[in-house]
């Protein structure tokens, strides 16, 4: 029998929100490019008005350079969202700072944002998905035609990823990681702890044709911020 989420007020979101963000520092050098303005607002309340809208209630920034001016932007509260703050001392990669979070993720199944871009993707969706497939990780696809600067991602006819290939490999439109995951807790639980490590260059390849799956999103892909 398939299983469905019946709550998802009860997973914890993770924003990724620790980069330097070298590339923007002429137009944001007195904050992290997370809280570069966009239309007015931090690009951070974009992902957090997007993880509120799905009925989420708890978020966890991992927080790194300039952590506490995130938290005096955001403090405890936003809208319903209840925040909760988990700052690395060093730079531990994404997958470093996710397992220095482990202490505050409170459900068994996390769903993990880049905070450095935004994809237009229905989350309840995509997390009803999950718990339909035997998944230790899903990672959601967005569609582009310019590969240049995306490696692009290989699925098979049961959604399951089975290539991770370079950039540029393909002159047709691809599917690409879109930097939106849902994990199992017991997943994170396993990764290497107080050490640098990547979900995208370490983990994720490492899962190629196992428990590792792709959800298909032809919503509005916001490239990583960057400087123009």
């Amino acid at each position: 029998m398939k299983k469905s989420i019946q709550n998802i007020a009860n997973i914890t979101a993770v924003i990724l929100a620790g980069g330097f963000g070298t590339r923007l520092q002429p137009l944001v050098s007195d904050r992290p490019k997370v809280l570069a303005e966009v239309s007015g607002k931090p690009f951070l309340a974009y992902l957090l008005n997007q993880i509120s809208s799905a009925g989420i209630r708890k978020v966890v920034f991992c927080t790194g350079y300039m952590a506490e001016k995130i938290q005096g932007c955001f403090g405890d509260t936003y809208g319903q969202l209840h925040i909760l703050y988990s700052k690395e001392d060093e730079p531990l990669g994404t997958g470093g700072a996710l397992r220095l979070a482990l202490p505050y993720l409170s459900s068994d199944v996390v769903l993990v944002m880049n905070g450095d871009s935004f994809t237009e993707a229905d989350l309840c969706s995509y997390v009803n998905w999950f718990f339909q497939k035997d998944c230790e990780a899903a990672l959601l696809l967005t569609r582009v035609l310019d590969t240049s600067r995306y490696g692009s991602i290989t699925i098979n006819g049961d959604e399951n990823i089975t290539a991770f290939d370079e950039k540029g490999a393909s002159s047709d439109a691809v599917w690409i990681n879109a930097g939106v995951y849902l994990m199992r807790k017991s997943l994170i639980a396993s990764m290497p702890s107080g050490q640098p490590y990547s979900l995208e260059y370490e983990l994720f390849p490492s899962m190629v044709e196992k428990k590792l799956y792709g959800f298909c999103s032809e919503g509005r892909f916001i490239v990583r911020l960057q400087q123009k």
